[in-house]
């Protein structure tokens, strides 16, 4: 059965659904992003932090801001920050590797 990853940015504009994109077909993981601002495309719910095994946060603000928001429903869910700055686009290559790379280091 495969692995729910959620990826979480700011706004769900760029970040977290090029995460969503790249491991959308990826047997080993179901997958979804969304955004912690109430601007997001696509905002944070409750019922997303409780469907994810694992959580990829592109910053250390976000991992605070997820903690805050939704203590209850983390319970100990790793949440795992990328540390990836919002500086590239949709599916930019510069954004993609180091997806991949934190992605694969901490699904092991």
């Amino acid at each position: 059965m495969p692995e729910k990853l959620l990826f979480v940015c700011r706004r769900n504009q760029w970040r977290s659904p090029t995460a969503e994109k790249v491991y959308a077909r990826d047997p080993r993981f179901d997958v979804r992003s969304a955004g912690l601002s109430s601007s997001a495309v696509r905002r944070l719910t409750a019922k997303d932090v409780a469907w994810a095994e694992r959580i990829f946060v592109m910053e250390s603000e976000h991992k605070s801001q997820l903690q805050a928001a939704f203590r209850d429903e983390l319970g100990r869910r790793p949440v795992h920050v990328l540390k990836i700055p919002d500086e590239h686009g949709f599916m930019d290559p510069e954004l993609v590797e180091p997806i991949r790379a934190g992605v694969e280091v901490a699904a092991g």
